[in-house]
């Protein structure tokens, strides 16, 4: 079988999906001795993440094919007029697999799409005109090919497969559930390690973790309203806000400003995956009641780290969390800073819930994930 994959997100080191399509493709390789991978890259000033990823794979059934034509110009003629079969530029295929609504028209090859959420119909707002691009339109018509062209979809959670069902439409029987895992670098770290990375930070004492990027729909204005309870009571806690900015972010700033917050507050904007697993470790607590998540890959980075965890008792964050988490209600203040309080109060809760964390990340695995989507294409190329 000849399985093609579109590794062009790679490019993009940092953004969920460039670490999906790099850990799945990665743990494909590894199990997969028999078939052969044909990497397709396309990147106008970016390509050598993705020669680099190719090569670093060391495998022999493993072949990179780069595109000479731009981006732009392939997004036109996929995901506008839908013309130029993907075997023009990768050779024949028998399945392709788009990590990112990239819905070329094929030959012969049946596709394969991940979706990993649908935000851009539950969250328009949380995405902006650029240059005069209209970002909302063009997401909606990339799954407009998806739902009528690809042949699997493969959806990140139970949570979004049912947004796929209800808001597109799609047969339940095309829809394969796989769910993704952290990265081999979440795990416990030292006291030693975390305080030299809490002393790099500035970070004093017990302090509480959000990561995310900073937008709405991550719901940190809420965080930090009820944080502000608990820092009347507790002059010893802080609040730390590690993730890159996103829009409406100004709305964020104005709250930390408030003099009462200014030095239990610290956004710390971007930190790289090792300091981020330290910083996962340290805290008291991991927070992430966000309003809409496709998966909530932080969840399951956080538990690998044996963190306690406090999140939304709706849909994928629910699903992932379990019952090795604290469930708030996401729209309520009270409910977030009462579950804050029951974990920074009750060590024996904290814990059980450190335990539990460690058992729940454990059930989920990229080897896993990587048995599932080959089962995928294992059934297309023999139906």
């Amino acid at each position: 079988m000849k399985i093609g994959i579109d590794i062009s997100q790679i490019a993009y080191e940092g953004t969920g999906v460039a670490t999906y399509t790099r850990c799945l493709v990665e743990a494909m390789v590894k199990l997969n001795q028999e078939d052969t991978f044909v990497l397709f890259g396309s990147s106008l000033r970016n390509k050598k993440p993705l020669a680099e990823f190719t090569k670093r794979l060391g495998a022999k059934n493993v072949k990179k094919k780069l595109s000479f034509l731009p981006p732009k110009i392939l997004e036109f003629l996929w995901n506008g007029i839908h013309v130029f079969p993907i075997e023009t530029l990768t050779g024949s295929l028998d399945v392709f697999h788009s990590s990112d609504w990239l819905e070329p028209p094929t030959r012969r090859a049946r596709r394969v799409t991940t979706v990993h959420d649908l935000a851009i119909y539950k969250y328009p707002e949380t995405f902006s005109k650029r240059g005069g691009h209209d970002i909302v339109k063009n997401q909606k018509r990339k799954l407009y090919f998806v739902k009528r062209y690809s042949d699997a979809i493969i959806a990140v959670s139970e949570t979004t497969k049912r947004d796929l069902v209800d808001i597109l439409k799609i047969p339940e029987r095309k829809i394969k559930v796989v769910y993704e895992a952290a990265e081999s670098v979440y795990y416990p770290r030292s006291e030693m390690l975390v305080n030299e990375t809490k002393k790099k930070f500035a970070i004093e004492g017990d302090y509480l973790l959000c990561v995310g990027t900073r937008e709405p729909r991550k719901n940190l204005e809420r965080v930090i309203m009820a944080f502000t309870e608990i820092a009347a009571a507790d002059k010893e806690i802080s609040l730390v806000i590690a993730g890159k900015y996103g829009w409406g972010d100004d709305n964020l700033k104005l709250k930390t400003q408030d003099s009462k917050l200014k030095t239990h507050v610290k956004i710390l904007g971007y930190v790289g995956k090792e300091e981020l697993a330290r910083l996962y470790t340290g805290a008291k607590a991991f927070l992430y009641p966000s309003l809409y998540e496709g998966f909530g890959l932080p969840i399951v980075e956080a538990m690998s780290c044996g963190v306690p965890v406090i999140t939304s008792d709706i849909g994928s964050m629910k699903e992932i969390a379990g019952s090795s988490g604290l469930l708030v209600n996401p729209q309520s203040i009270e409910s977030i800073a009462g579950a804050i309080s029951k974990i920074i109060r009750n060590e024996k809760l904290r814990e059980e819930l450190k335990i539990k964390s460690l058992k729940r990340a454990g059930d989920f695995s990229w080897e896993k994930a990587a048995l599932q989507t080959l089962e995928v294409y294992r059934q297309l190329f023999s139906s």
